[in-house]
């Protein structure tokens, strides 16, 4: 008996299978209640979402020099439309002083200060993010500022904004992320899981599986988070609940469906498990060590938001992959073959996918396989002119929401009655000694309204610049880099340019070159993993090639979508790279588990033949599983951010064109077309159509 049967007999013995589920009932016990601190370990600090090394960062970090906390400022703008009475000014200056007793509300609150044109007034209000407040404290604190100002408003429309405002909005749109991803993720796999099985108890098995899973890997990412460093955010926390649902249902699918032919061929289910797992267990092993490798790219990354979502997720990936091989088998082992109910797979029964609707597709595929791979490629790449809608180029204050909240709408009003970058300066540092020398370079460069005169400390200086145009615009940027060359060209003064506008243009410019780097890198990892899996070259690079195609596809017509159906203003900058990277390592996935079956297909009996048996055996399972992860991902569209929005919605097309159009159809005709070339140059490529007789369905793999 080989070592790989032993291994996989493991979760299926008749005692081992105890062990298992009282191993997994052990870990959850254990577990389970740490998993729901993770929430409570999230890093959402500004440190935790920038490249480390950018410009704003190394300014973020030296400011704390001069203010012993972090703070964002939050802006209190009042609007008279026939101007401020000196009634309003007394009524905003009480309630100035009484801002400083809020709640996290830290330093000097300044103003109100009056608009040149008479109409509106302005009060900046500076709020606490440091250590564990992170933006969690925004959020009472704009609360309690808005409630305030509207009170006594007396006619004044009223409104809180800046970056502390916007902040609020943003900790708003992702409180209770976890929980309503959670809820709306689940009633999405319980409705198709019922649809897949036609099974009123069978959807369960999976589904408690994927929850432990879940569970476990929430709790190893707090253990990490809290004792090794590890960073989590609201960003990786909500995705890693999507994806571990998600693609943990997958495998299950899979090997559920690969168990349900093996029931029909062994009278004994343990048995019947132990050649299902010897048969899906390479490709769930193949699919999740794509997924963890194109994860754990992103540890090249510059930006600290994108590096520390690799890890997280690999982790939730291989804790699925863990569960799928173990406690699933366990479980379905031990009800036995009634939670198949109505339709049970009785031993001796024909197998229903031979002559189903897959079985059909791939006969009309092999009448004329080359026509179809032309024509089903030449209209993906139609679908990429919609390319010339991306515009991957960040997105202003505004076009961060989905909705337009209270922030957005006084953002507004501020720019109307005061310079542009008011409420959100770009800080400089410099050496004291050279203040005066930079406060004057920067105050010369055009763009630039004003500097404040410095706050010297420890042989440092700071001081604030405000822009003369909204501080999220391009002309802004621009005024950053004028800026940092005028600052930078004033000797000995170590100046560096930080703030609002210079973050968002350093997380640009680290996004754009994560692009470069991490993209080639994804595919050629992918890449090797498929060639040792398939044991060829040509295969995986068909495969690669599909993907991209698939991927330039859903991005067309996802940025023909949002420009014109969603009219969202545009993409942040790290949206293609994420969309590639899922799309690319779970897009894989579909190939891998359809050529794993057409490669031990071929073996008997020839690639045509392999090709069809490969598309019958599989189609059904694969789209169900494309239709159950495409489903998780368009839930993060229910968020209120543009971001998730667009990548929930990108992500939920292309796994649906890998599943339906590209795997089933495309795939399938160029294998037909290629025939045994397209295993060159290992052993297949070598043999005729039927060099090999098929394994008697009895005997054990590794036995004689």
């Amino acid at each position: 008996m080989s070592s790989t049967w032993k291994l996989a007999s493991l979760p299926c013995g008749r005692r081992s299978k105890w062990v298992v589920l009282a191993l997994w009932l052990v870990l959850l016990v254990a577990l389970g209640p740490l998993a729901g601190k993770l929430t409570g370990a999230e890093d959402n600090q500004a440190s935790s979402w920038l490249p480390g090394s950018a410009e704003s960062t190394v300014v973020l970090n030296e400011q704390r020099t001069f203010q012993p906390v972090d703070t964002a400022q939050a802006v209190v703008v009042y609007q008279r439309t026939g101007g401020v009475t000196p009634a309003d000014r007394a009524e905003a200056a009480r309630e100035a002083a009484g801002f400083a007793a809020v709640p996290h509300v830290v330093g000097p609150v300044v103003g109100p200060v009056v608009s040149g044109d008479g109409q509106a007034m302005q009060t900046v209000v500076p709020i606490d993010i440091s250590g564990s407040n992170g933006w969690n404290a925004l959020k009472p604190a704009v609360e309690t500022l808005r409630s305030t100002a509207a009170a006594n408003s007396q006619g004044m429309t009223t409104h809180v904004t800046g970056p502390g405002g916007i902040g609020a909005d943003q900790a708003k749109a992702f409180a209770g992320i976890d929980s309503s991803l959670l809820a709306a993720t689940v009633s999405v796999v319980v409705v198709l899981l019922l649809l897949t099985y036609r099974s009123p108890v069978l959807w369960l098995l999976p589904l408690l599986s994927a929850a432990g899973a879940l569970t476990v890997s929430q709790a190893f990412i707090y253990l990490l988070a809290e004792h090794a460093g590890l960073t989590v955010n609201a960003q990786s926390a909500g995705i890693l609940i999507v994806l571990v649902l998600g693609a943990g249902t997958d495998y299950a699918l899979l090997l559920t469906a690969r168990y349900r032919e093996e029931l029909r061929r062994h009278e004994d289910r343990h048995e019947a498990m132990a050649f299902a797992l010897h048969r899906a267990g390479p490709a769930v092993l193949a699919s999740s060590a794509t997924v963890v490798a194109s994860m754990l790219c992103l540890l090249i990354a510059e930006m600290n938001s994108t590096r520390g979502l690799g890890p997280v997720l690999a982790i939730g990936v291989l804790v699925a992959l863990a569960a799928m091989l173990t406690l699933l088998p366990a479980l379905l082992v031990i009800v036995g073959r009634w939670v198949f109910w109505p339709v049970r797979p009785g031993y001796g029964t024909p197998e229903p996918t031979r002559s189903g609707r897959w079985a059909h597709v791939g006969a009309w595929i092999a009448r004329r396989p080359r026509a179809v791979w032309v024509g089903t490629a030449l209209a993906l790449a139609a679908c990429c002119v919609g390319l010339v809608s991306l515009n991957a180029s960040g997105v202003s204050t505004a076009g961060t929401f989905t909705g337009k909240p209270d922030s957005v709408v006084g953002q507004q009003v501020l720019e109307q009655h005061f310079p542009g970058g008011t409420g959100a300066p770009l800080s400089i540092v410099s050496t004291a000694a050279d203040a005066p020398a930079v406060r004057a370079a920067a105050q010369s460069t055009p763009g630039v309204a004003d500097a404040s005169p410095p706050i010297v400390r420890d042989g440092r200086a700071l001081f604030r610049a405000t822009l003369t145009d909204p501080p999220d615009s391009r002309a802004a940027k621009d005024t950053v880099d004028r800026v940092r060359a005028a600052v930078h060209a004033v000797p000995g003064a170590d100046a560096k340019v930080g703030g609002n506008t210079a973050v968002v243009l350093d997380a640009g410019r680290a996004a754009a070159n994560d692009n470069r780097a991490i993209i080639p890198l994804v595919l050629g990892v992918v890449l090797l993993i498929l060639a040792v899996l398939l044991r060829a070259v040509t295969a995986p690079l068909v495969l690669i090639a599909t993907v991209v195609l698939s991927y330039a596809a859903a991005l067309g017509i996802s940025a023909f979508f949002f420009a014109n159906v969603f009219h969202f203003q545009g993409q942040d900058q790290a949206f293609p790279l994420f969309v590639f990277v899922f799309l690319v390592a779970l897009g894989i996935d579909y190939n891998i588990f359809l050529m794993t079956r057409v490669r031990e297909e071929s073996a008997q009996h020839g690639t045509r033949q392999g090709a069809l048996t490969g598309l019958s055996a599989t189609g059904g399972v694969i789209t169900s599983a494309g239709l159950i992860l495409a489903s998780t991902f368009a839930v993060l569209g229910t968020l209120p951010l543009v971001a998730f929005a667009e990548i929930g919605f990108a992500v939920a097309l292309g796994v649906l064109m890998d599943t339906l159009v590209v795997r089933s159809v495309l795939v399938t005709a160029l294998t037909m077309d290629l025939d045994r070339h397209m295993w060159w140059p290992g052993r297949l490529s070598r043999r005729s159509a039927n060099a090999q007789a098929p394994e008697p369905a009895g005997r054990r793999p590794g036995q004689p």
